[in-house]
């Protein structure tokens, strides 16, 4: 391994339209943000439209210091229109962007037989030209390089064998609890519990980690040797939580990469999570250090 992790997102790179204006955003771009921002080389890989908010969006990803392999075509670049109830928020997506254009090129491949990590979902791989770009690129990975399944269900832009087929190709895979119910439904899984339900998804998939969150409530992470960890989130002033779980995601992968016990890492990413929670966004300024609030907790 480099002595920076190489950490790839795969997906969307768009505008979130929120109340207050429009923000860079998307979330697998979110995830090299946040990991390249705890240690990470991190690269995002999309597209935008030949078109002034694709231009603007190619500017403020590279202000955020995230390297980007951006492709440009005729198609308009992605707004999303975020409404924000109590700082949650609902997403409205547009069809047929950029991104929905994706092809893997040299460039891509060659990046991705780099990577320590490579982060995917299903939203971008919706069409089928973009999702046969991710998969070629995903089948190029390292045997032992982490493939972070972000699931990020939005809307109807996903199906069974989508999710099947990304699955296939997880080492990790993360997911929220109203995701899991969801899923169990769609899968037919047996048991109830958290546990149970994510053991299924562990031995169908041969998964070593799983990721679940609950927003204000808990988070669990399981690896397959049975080591599990669980914490209560930490109550902070919410200004909103965009970007919040792709925190999360980055900070957990990247504390791992770097060697980070399942539980340094898990609080790790807690505390980013709650950091992004309290700023408006999803690429806010980090300070020097990213508060302990575990730690002011008591915990």
């Amino acid at each position: 391994m480099a002595a920076k992790p190489i950490v790839l997102s795969i997906g969307e790179l768009l505008w979130d339209v929120l109340p207050s204006g429009k923000r860079a955003g998307g979330a697998p771009v979110n995830f090299s943000y946040h990991a390249t921002k705890n240690g990470a080389d991190g690269y995002a890989f999309s597209a935008v439209g030949n078109d002034d908010l694709g231009r603007e969006l190619e500017e403020a990803i590279k202000e955020a210091g995230v390297k980007a392999i951006l492709q440009h075509n005729d198609h308009p670049t992605s707004t999303v229109e975020v409404e924000l109830n109590e700082g949650i928020p609902q997403y409205i997506f547009k069809p047929d962007v950029a991104w929905d254009h994706l092809r893997c090129t040299d460039e891509l491949s060659a990046l991705a037989r780099k990577a320590d990590s490579v982060c995917y979902g299903t939203l971008a791989l919706r069409s089928d030209e973009s999702r046969k770009a991710g998969l070629e690129a995903l089948k190029v990975t390292r045997p032992d390089a982490m493939r972070f399944f972000d699931i990020n269900l939005r809307g109807t832009f996903y199906s069974p064998d989508l999710i099947h087929e990304l699955l296939n190709m997880a080492t990790v895979f993360k997911l929220n609890d109203e995701e899991l119910v969801l899923l169990r439904d769609m899968f037919k899984i047996p048991g109830d519990t958290d546990a149970e339900l994510c053991q299924w998804f562990m031995d169908e998939y041969h998964l070593n980690t799983i990721v679940l969150t609950a927003g204000s409530d808990y988070s669990t992470i399981y690896l397959s040797n049975g080591e599990t960890s669980r914490i209560r989130t930490p109550k902070i002033k919410v200004a909103d939580t965009v970007g919040a779980g792709d925190a999360f995601s980055g900070t957990f992968a990247i504390n791992r990469l770097l060697g980070a016990s399942l539980v340094q890492a898990h609080r790790a990413a807690v505390n980013t999570a709650a950091f992004v929670c309290s700023q408006q966004g999803a690429w806010p300024e980090y300070p020097d250090q990213i508060p302990d609030y575990l730690a002011q907790e008591g915990r």
